[in-house]
């Protein structure tokens, strides 16, 4: 068995390409989406030693070719160099809203509803945001020495008040070496077991959780020639807390009649708002009578109702 320190995983990934219709734009239908998502999920969930999954091929080559094309070689306005040493070093981040219309367009995909159906299929975590401020994330390039230390990442989005919740890396790197070295690490919550050893080869997607104990990271110096980079697509997806219930009434859209609006029109608002009101005001269990009663009983006191209401409207009076 090999030891603990030095544990490598095989590197035969599964093979999935997402059906991506590439002829008008870039589409992907989103019940096709999550199904994958969903067949692919057991896989996930239950990842040692926290929730992961290693696709390779994962968009199409013409795609994945095409992004390649467009990867920004100089520099641009708003690009963000790291030399932190084990914290990132020898890194660039570059924004895809800095980027040409095609990088734009590709990072707009993965913010886009397919993406977020596959991953609530593939996670099981429902209500995924995206980030149109890609924090942290977007390209990432990094060059001969950088590396970047074995972490867990920052848990909440300052700027959206979101929690993070998973990472979706994309790797543009071709004829990829092993002497190169990058090798994305993934490692137990004591940070002293080592799970996988993951290459950044081209087309290759990595999804983790991003929880307090989600230890990562490509911490080997990069031993790359000067011209080559390690590349990568980075994206960041999020979920809100429920306890903006506990702040704000959960009603639907509130109306108000003009001062020449007629009566009928008074009456149809006061009606709209009253339900919103009831809403905000009684408990639950008021709402939903059968909350309070075994579903046997509810049946029978529901027909009872339902009973008599019918019989008043055939008394004649």
């Amino acid at each position: 068995m090999p030891s603990e320190m030095n544990m490598i995983a095989t590197s035969v990934f599964p093979s999935l390409t997402l059906p991506i219709d590439l002829t008008d734009g870039i589409n992907l239908d989103p019940r096709e989406a999550r199904r994958i998502g969903e067949h692919l999920s057991g896989e996930y969930c239950f990842a040692e030693p926290y929730p992961h999954i290693v696709l390779d091929n994962f968009l199409p080559a013409d795609l994945a070719e095409k992004i390649i094309t467009h990867f920004p070689e100089k520099p641009l306005a708003n690009d963000v160099r790291h030399e932190g040493g084990y914290a990132g070093h020898h890194k660039r981040q570059i924004l895809p809203n800095d980027c040409d219309s095609f990088v734009r367009e590709v990072f707009n995909f993965f913010n886009s509803v397919p993406i977020l159906q596959f991953l609530e299929g593939l996670t099981s975590i429902q209500g995924l945001i995206s980030d149109p401020y890609f924090e942290g994330g977007g390209l990432h390039e990094t060059s001969k020495g950088g590396q970047l230390g074995i972490h867990a990442d920052f848990r909440i989005h300052e700027r959206l008040s979101l929690n993070r919740r998973l990472n979706m890396l994309i790797y543009l790197n071709k004829n990829w070496q092993d002497s190169y070295e990058g090798h994305l690490e993934i490692w137990d919550a004591a940070v002293k077991k080592k799970y996988q050893t993951i290459s950044p080869i081209f087309n290759r997607c990595v999804i983790f959780s991003t929880d307090a104990d989600s230890y990562h990271g490509h911490p080997e110096p990069l031993n790359t020639p000067e011209h080559i980079t390690r590349r990568s697509i980075a994206l960041y997806y999020y979920t809100a807390s429920k306890k903006i219930y506990d702040e704000l009434p959960a009603h639907s859209t509130m109306y108000a009649a003009r001062p020449i609006d007629g009566r009928d029109i008074a009456k149809q608002v006061l009606h709209f708002n009253a339900l919103n009101y009831k809403n905000d005001w009684l408990p639950p269990a008021l709402l939903k009578p059968k909350l309070l009663l075994p579903p046997v009983l509810h049946r029978k006191v529901k027909l009872g109702l339902a009973y008599l209401k019918s019989f008043r409207k055939n008394i004649k009076f």
